[in-house]
């Protein structure tokens, strides 16, 4: 794998003042390889399987999703902007993340992509598919030529009065307490215990490049322990993270996120879910890498689900920023965050994954990993 070198001009420096250093250190990773497979463009959907569609279905529309069709096996979901269903749940007994799908610009890049991995690509509802899994074993699909079904009606982003430049006269703001409209799927984050291998995968096969990285304090020269990738549309702008990866003692899904349009609907949203009996997770704040206004969310299968708005928007000339890993670093404000959030509540699978991971010599957690993780979720 080639490993592309970072600029030595730094024309914008949207990291400094957010906890973050300018950049890497001599040597360190830089973030994004010269030649990568393919670029994908976006992440198109997440799959799940899950024991109840209509439970499913009733958390689903009050998070604010839109069904776009129901089978008695099967779920799809979409959100209010012109594109292909986000979510699609399958009926199963045990309920799990099955895998991410991202969008290639074109079927030769699928073509391409196959035959990097030795894989086939096939029919996938109006368009085509490739089937592959990282190097944590995760099931990605990459797909092109979908068909979009066109854009659904949502109300506009508030108009808001701001010191000297009021734009609202005469005019009150008046929000419904109900369910959000959920505009698209914005990205998920994964956890793994081959972060170094998923991570170089992650860039070499698909072209995503590191808007952020954090490390561990104790062990910066073991290189960082996460990453939040953003899709390269060269100078055309794209979200802050697409995906986001951390080093762990599990491997699977962690969360998903899902835009809507502004504050208000994040804030309002979250007051229906409260009323409908929902558990929150953590929120509302604003974060520091990707300074997305967020609200976590479980559903009744446990499964944590992401309300934001106001992303960092990044194009293909940021460079990494760099920042060390802990509890306090991931909000700029908003509550302390939760344990269940962190994942760091005591269970009995917790300590099987911790056993497991230990005795496992083909990743990249041992004893001091452990130990340093611990001291960052703490601090």
């Amino acid at each position: 794998m080639e490993v592309e070198q970072p600029a030595t001009t730094h024309p914008v420096d949207a990291h400094q003042g957010l906890h973050s250093e300018l950049g890497a250190l001599r040597g360190e990773h830089p973030g994004r390889i010269r030649n990568p497979v393919i670029k994908v463009v976006g992440l198109g959907r997440l799959d799940f399987v899950k024991p109840d569609l209509d439970r499913a279905e009733r958390f689903a529309r009050d998070f604010g999703l839109v069904v776009h069709e129901r089978t008695p096996d099967r779920l799809t979901l979409r959100g209010t902007w012109a594109a292909s269903p986000c979510m699609v749940i399958h009926r199963g007994r045990n309920a799990r993340f099955v895998g991410p799908t991202f969008v290639a610009e074109s079927v030769s890049d699928l073509r391409r992509l196959a035959r990097w991995d030795g894989a086939n690509v096939l029919p996938f509802g109006s368009g085509q598919a490739v089937q592959l899994a990282d190097p944590s074993g995760i099931p990605v699909r990459v797909v092109a030529g979908l068909r979009r079904p066109d854009a659904l009606d949502e109300r506009a982003p508030l108009s808001l009065n701001t010191g000297t430049d009021p734009v609202r006269l005469n005019t009150p703001q008046r929000v419904p307490r109900a369910a959000p409209e959920v505009q698209r799927l914005g990205h998920v984050v994964l956890e793994t215990t081959k972060f170094q291998r998923a991570l170089s995968w992650y860039l070499e096969a698909l072209g995503l490049i590191v808007s952020d990285f954090l490390y561990l304090d104790d062990l910066r020269d073991r290189g960082p322990t996460m990453a939040f990738l953003r899709c390269d549309l060269g100078s055309s702008p794209a979200d802050h993270h697409t995906l986001a990866m951390h080093l762990g003692p599990r491997t699977g899904y962690v969360h998903s996120a899902y835009q809507v349009t502004d504050l208000d609907a994040v804030a309002a949203g979250g007051e229906f879910l409260s009323e409908r009996g929902y558990r929150r997770v953590w929120g509302i704040g604003r974060h520091i890498q990707g300074s997305q206004i967020f609200d976590y969310w479980r559903d009744p299968d446990r499964m944590m689900v992401e309300h934001y708005a106001d992303g960092d928007l990044f194009d293909s000339t940021l460079e990494p920023g760099w920042a060390p890993m802990s509890a306090s670093g991931l909000a700029q404000w908003g509550p302390p965050v939760s344990r269940d959030f962190l994942g760091t509540n005591p269970n009995p699978g917790m300590v099987a994954s911790l056993l497991k991971a230990l005795r496992d010599e083909g990743n990249d957690i041992d004893r001091n990993t452990l130990k340093a993780l611990a001291k960052a979720m703490a601090a």
